[in-house]
């Protein structure tokens, strides 16, 4: 016979890890609902959106600013360049680093992309009353950045 723990946080949906979890599955759903036209995922357009504000980044710094494992990022600048959406060269600097940027295509994709972007956003946050959305959004970024140092992938 299998014992049965009863404890007060033995269910799932009292753990904030599982939580979290559960609402990321749900943004990923929305946002590929939404994005679903260009055949994108959220790291690949925040990947593209990193480089839409600071062109020229090396894999190093824009796992950094994305907050993304290197290898990822490595595996995301790869089919972004496949696509068109992104092109690498050497850096001047230093022959073994690659730089990424958009391209014209690729800024054009960033620039379009923003309103379904925004659309998944907004439709993520709709259940929450407006008055206390921006509460939800402080609370969210005071868990990350109190717990940053803690991710595989800490951000800046």
């Amino acid at each position: 016979m299998v014992a049965v723990v009863d404890s007060p946080k033995s269910h799932l949906s009292d753990r904030p890890g599982h939580l979290i979890r559960r609402l990321h599955q749900i943004h990923v759903a929305m946002f590929l609902e939404e994005c679903a036209v260009y055949s994108l995922t959220p790291v690949q357009y925040a990947v593209m959106t990193v480089l839409a504000h600071q062109p020229g980044m090396d894999q190093i710094s824009i796992a950094s600013e994305a907050a993304i494992d290197r290898t990822n990022v490595a595996d995301v600048l790869s089919r972004l360049e496949e696509r068109g959406i992104v092109s690498r060269q050497i850096s001047p600097a230093d022959r073994r680093m690659k730089l990424a940027v958009l391209t014209d295509e690729g800024a054009r994709i960033t620039k379009d992309m923003e309103a379904a972007m925004q659309r998944a956003q907004d439709r993520f946050l709709a259940p929450l009353p407006a008055d206390r959305r921006g509460e939800f959004m402080n609370l969210l970024a005071d868990l990350v950045e109190a717990n940053n140092a803690f991710s595989r992938a800490p951000a800046r």
